[in-house]
């Protein structure tokens, strides 16, 4: 009897699944009546692109971001809708693929759940299937921190989640970061694919 070969789709989701990183949107939104929102942004998308090419740690970069971004839960419907906008193409274009295959493919992201989950659901890919940090909010509903409990707002994190998946069958790893690359470089992956169609990052390239 013929062996049935398993793939399992691992996804990134910033600057992958979708054409943008989805804390730079936020704080587009967040910060929108800011006298210094440019100067602000620049921070963020700083940090973004430290942590995505392996300067500085994920946890730092995160925090950093969340904390100049001074962002509120009722920002988050407002984000939804404009990251559905943002797509990738090559996404689009495979999404009969995505959701014939929903059983193995996960996204597997250091964004958060609270903004992924409504995108990715369209295209088939199911809740549980999603891998993400999740925000904390004050009483007030302002998004403060992120529950750091969740071994996906730590460095090395998604090797990490991988290996408590313990998933039947190859896994293939998509995405545009060095935090993708990591999944591979720990063994965990058969193939990591750099995904360029939105930012190419030489120090993830030479890993592909």
């Amino acid at each position: 009897m013929e062996k049935i070969e398993i793939k399992n789709f691992v996804i990134d989701f910033d600057s992958t699944f979708t054409s943008v990183e989805a804390l730079d949107v936020l704080g587009e939104i967040s910060l929108s009546e800011s006298s210094n929102k440019e100067a602000i942004l620049n921070k963020i998308r700083n940090l973004t692109d430290s942590a995505m090419a392996g300067e500085i740690s994920f946890r730092e970069s995160l925090n950093g971001r969340i904390l100049l971004l001074k962002a509120h839960k009722d920002q988050l419907p407002i984000l939804i809708s404009e990251l559905k906008t943002k797509v990738s193409k090559s996404f689009k274009r495979n999404k009969d693929f995505l959701t014939n295959h929903s059983e193995n493919v996960f996204i597997i992201s250091n964004g958060f759940k609270e903004f992924i989950c409504p995108i990715v659901k369209e295209y088939g890919i199911k809740e549980e299937h999603v891998f993400a940090n999740t925000f904390t909010f004050d009483e007030s509903g302002n998004i403060i921190g992120f529950d750091t409990t969740n071994i996906l707002s730590g460095d090395k994190g998604k090797p990490a989640v991988i290996n408590e998946m313990n998933l039947k069958g190859d896994v293939y790893v998509i995405g545009d970061g060095y935090t993708d690359y990591e999944i591979r470089e720990f063994g965990m992956a058969k193939r990591f694919y750099a995904f360029t169609e939105n930012v190419s990052r030489a120090k993830v390239l030479e890993k592909a």
